[in-house]
């Protein structure tokens, strides 16, 4: 290895370092461009945006209605087990036997938030949600039900 090599090789580093500085300048003198959240000083300002991947939620309307069939895609396509569909059989208003969701069970805790359970699901029933503060001492209380007390299924979905 010769004196030649030796200098270029420093010169490119020192090149490559200053590149890395230009950027690192800019955003010193020009602090508009810092998307940085100072959280949790801004935690009652503070947007998530529209793409982000918070826990699964089940979506609900204002009627407490959910359009969850029970089919049981979502749990068979969770690569962790993190949902667990809890049916039972109901007898509809005509008489026939139907499967219904007695608890849609979703544990956080193993979640990867790979997102294939709202992907999968034929039903549109499951969703993203904004909520990311899951700081607990009990991983317990990372287990979720997700139909609400008392929802129903929504009228004309099967």
């Amino acid at each position: 290895m010769g004196l030649k090599s030796y200098l270029s090789g420093l010169f490119k580093g020192f090149y490559s370092l200053l590149v890395g500085l230009r950027v690192t300048n800019s955003y010193f003198f020009h602090p508009s461009r810092i998307v940085t959240q100072q959280y949790p000083e801004n935690r009652k300002t503070l947007k998530m945006f529209e793409r982000f991947k918070g826990e699964v939620i089940l979506v609900h309307n204002e009627n407490n209605e959910h359009r969850c069939t029970g089919c049981g895609i979502c749990e068979m396509n969770c690569p962790n087990g993190s949902i667990e569909i809890i049916s039972k059989m109901e007898t509809g208003e005509d008489g026939k036997k139907r499967k219904a969701i007695d608890k849609h069970i979703y544990h956080l805790s193993m979640c990867t938030f790979c997102g294939l359970c709202v992907k999968s699901c034929p039903s549109k029933a499951l969703a993203f949600g904004n909520e990311f503060e899951h700081a607990v001492f009990d991983r317990a209380k990372l287990d979720k039900v997700l139909n609400k007390e008392g929802s129903v299924l929504m009228k004309g979905v099967e």
